[in-house]
């Protein structure tokens, strides 16, 4: 079992910045790709960005390219995502997510098995 927990989430003026952290527990997530979710009050979860076991392979939803930067240090069992320039339509709960041995990488939430609690990320206009 990998237990998640996310932290690093707060309340930002628009254009400011907030770096969250995702620290595993548990066993190892070395082989594990990564990502991150979001949700916004009343809407659905969605994809923000993905990373495979190494940092090789790396995407982001169209939104969110050039203003966030995902990254992992597997020495740390950690996952980051630094948010730049940041607009009120980020704000959600930002959720962490890792995927199944067999998963390569994905945008698709069914193909993570383990979450965290989640951070909410607000941005004020």
């Amino acid at each position: 079992q990998v237990q998640l927990v996310e932290s690093g989430g707060g309340l930002v003026q628009a254009g400011g910045s907030l770096r969250l952290s995702c620290a595993a527990s548990g066993r190892s997530i070395n082989t594990n790709a990564m990502a991150w979710f979001r949700q916004a009050p009343g809407k659905e979860r969605e994809f923000v960005s993905c990373i495979d076991w190494n940092g090789g392979i790396i995407y982001y939803r169209d939104s969110v390219k050039g203003r966030f930067t995902i990254s992992r240090d597997n020495a740390k069992n950690m996952v980051y995502l630094e948010m730049n320039s940041l607009k009120p339509d980020d704000t959600a709960v930002y959720y962490c997510a890792a995927a199944g041995s067999r998963v390569l990488i994905s945008r698709q939430g069914a193909d993570y098995d383990y979450w965290g609690q989640g951070t909410q990320v607000t941005v004020s206009s």
